[in-house]
């Protein structure tokens, strides 16, 4: 079988798409990696005012639907939380860090730079938590793959960037000053360090071998927190944070709606089974609503 594997054309996302390419090689599979140009990587400006991350899905969605790829690679934090019945997510891999960090110009910690210290990302999320924890801060958007953000770092104002872990560890990439925020400072967006694998919604070979490479447990986690997102009728650039975790059986489900000045917040933590995540998903979901979560990220 040959298989056609469409990608963005970052470093990251080749990193990505040879991964996914390697484990299908092991099945015998011949994969051609096929690099698109996406909207994300053309257009300048803060994405959640020029489209959101669905630039960067919209040009490989087409490229399915004309037949010119056979499946998508994406970095799943980026693939909006509702799609159209025309698409599934067959396949996730196993998770990568969920964690940001925190990229600094010189050794000062976020809570002791000065006021005005300058921090760069273009995730309303990131900004909003940033703000959150030191209000007299200055966050201004950051656009680029993760080389270009950390040369502008270098060679621009910023003070500190914050990027994924999981985009470092892929690229083995280490940083002279950085700090890994905890999880009660910056909770993820749904589904960070998560590759997933995106197909026709229709059942032949193809999505069968994909499917052959899912990892079941990531894939139940990851709809969950992309479940979440979507009912709070959010995008990849809402203010919305949500974690799910596999311990001693039990799924521990951290969530949180923050307003884009970090001034109020909504924050949760809950427990569920695996055969109740979906509908505890929905219940946790219902209950940020009925405080508001809705009026706060718009």
């Amino acid at each position: 079988m040959k298989l056609r594997l469409g990608t963005r054309k970052s470093e990251l996302a080749l990193f990505q798409a040879n991964y996914v390419s390697n484990k299908l090689s092991q099945l015998g599979v011949d994969v051609e990696i096929i690099p698109i140009v996406s909207e994300g990587d053309i257009k300048t400006g803060p994405l959640h005012e020029i489209g959101g991350k669905g630039l960067f899905v919209n040009k490989l969605e087409e490229a399915l639907l004309k037949d010119e790829i056979d499946c998508a690679v994406h970095s799943l934090k980026d693939v909006p939380a509702k799609i159209s019945n025309k698409f599934i997510i067959n396949a996730v891999l196993p998770r990568e860090s969920y964690a940001d960090i925190l990229v600094m110009k010189n050794n000062v910690d976020l809570l002791d730079m000065p006021d005005g210290a300058k921090i760069g990302t273009s995730s309303p999320r990131r900004a909003a938590q940033v703000l959150n924890m030191n209000p007299n801060l200055k966050v201004e958007p950051i656009r680029g793959n993760i080389a270009t953000r950390l040369s502008k770092l270098s060679t621009q104002d910023y003070d500190a960037i914050i990027v994924a872990e999981a985009a470092l560890n892929r690229l083995k990439i280490v940083c002279e000053y950085s700090t890994k925020f905890k999880i009660s400072e910056m909770l993820p967006s749904a589904s960070q360090g998560y590759i997933g694998i995106q197909c026709l919604n229709v059942k032949n070979a193809i999505t069968k071998v994909i499917e052959s490479i899912n990892s079941k447990t990531d894939m139940i986690l990851a709809n969950a927190e992309r479940s979440f997102v979507a009912q709070l009728d959010g995008s990849c650039t809402s203010p919305i944070c949500i974690l799910c975790t596999l311990v001693d059986e039990k799924v521990q489900i951290q969530a949180k709606v923050i307003s884009l000045d970090g001034k109020r917040q909504i924050a949760k933590n809950s427990i569920s089974s695996v055969a109740e995540l979906d509908k505890n998903i929905v219940t946790l979901a219902d209950q940020f609503i009925s405080e508001g979560a809705r009026s706060i990220i718009l």
